[in-house]
């Protein structure tokens, strides 16, 4: 059993840091709270990479690790205690996988942001943990320098998903079941408006707010209000699964 503060895989900072503060991440474009460092869980099976992990992210002051899990059984008590804004979430671990910690702490209420970690060739489930509302993945060989951005954009509301990289990653899954999830990703695009739609088009290809404003000749708080829409409407809670389902409908090409 996992209890604060002991465990060779879980460690962190005083809760008391954390459920008495507004979480820095966001799940509906909001701005994030930035008074106070993101938060950062990480979840690995490997001390070696969880250190490394806490180093690079140490030397920066607007991002603190809170806390340490070993394995994704773990992941909940570790949430619990720290309340972390952003969750570093391997996939390979001993007794809990980190595609079904996923998808638990993004079935929560108000749940951290979960950026996956992948080896990428010898992972093919990083979609499915995506599908679950993970907003994004890194591998594990990522340069410092972008582990540090990807983990603020996540926190501020965007994922990190490179369209090139999102297409190599599509490419390593079987095609079983593609027409099925077209199907249904194209009725489910249909109960959006006009606009709406248009938006989720360009969340698919990969578009900022900013950018989609000036493609679509909106202003960037009109953007935000057609994605929380677009959230509430289809029953997301990121913009990572708003992309997969326009990918899935075939707009994004």
């Amino acid at each position: 059993m996992v209890t604060s503060g002991s465990g060779p895989g879980y460690r962190g900072l005083p809760s008391d840091r954390g459920r008495n503060r507004p979480p820095a991440h966001v799940s509906t474009d909001k701005e994030p709270n930035v008074n106070a460092p993101v938060r950062v869980l990480i979840v690995d099976d490997d001390p070696l990479v969880r250190a490394g992990l806490t180093m690079v992210i140490g030397g920066s002051p607007d991002i603190a690790v809170v806390g340490e899990a070993g394995d994704g059984s773990e992941v909940a008590a570790a949430v619990d205690a720290y309340a972390p804004d952003v969750v570093l979430m391997d996939i390979r671990m001993p007794t809990l996988d980190g595609l079904a910690a996923t998808e638990r702490l993004r079935a929560r209420p108000d749940p951290p942001e979960v950026i996956v970690l992948t080896t990428f060739d010898a992972d093919e489930y990083v979609l499915r943990a995506l599908r679950a509302g993970a907003s994004g993945f890194l591998l594990k060989h990522t340069p410092p320098a972008e582990i540090l951005r990807a983990i603020a954009r996540v926190a501020a509301g965007e994922p990190i998903l490179s369209p090139t990289v999102t297409r190599r990653l599509i490419a390593h899954l079987s095609d079983t079941g593609a027409a099925a999830r077209q199907q249904h990703a194209t009725t489910a695009l249909h109960q959006l408006s006009e606009r709406e739609r248009e938006v989720a088009i360009a969340v698919g290809r990969g578009k900022s707010n900013a950018e989609i404003a000036g493609e679509l000749f909106m202003s960037v708080a009109t953007v935000k209000a057609h994605i929380s829409r677009i959230f509430t409407k289809l029953d997301l809670n990121n913009r990572t699964q708003v992309a997969l389902l326009a990918h899935d409908a075939g707009l994004t090409g």
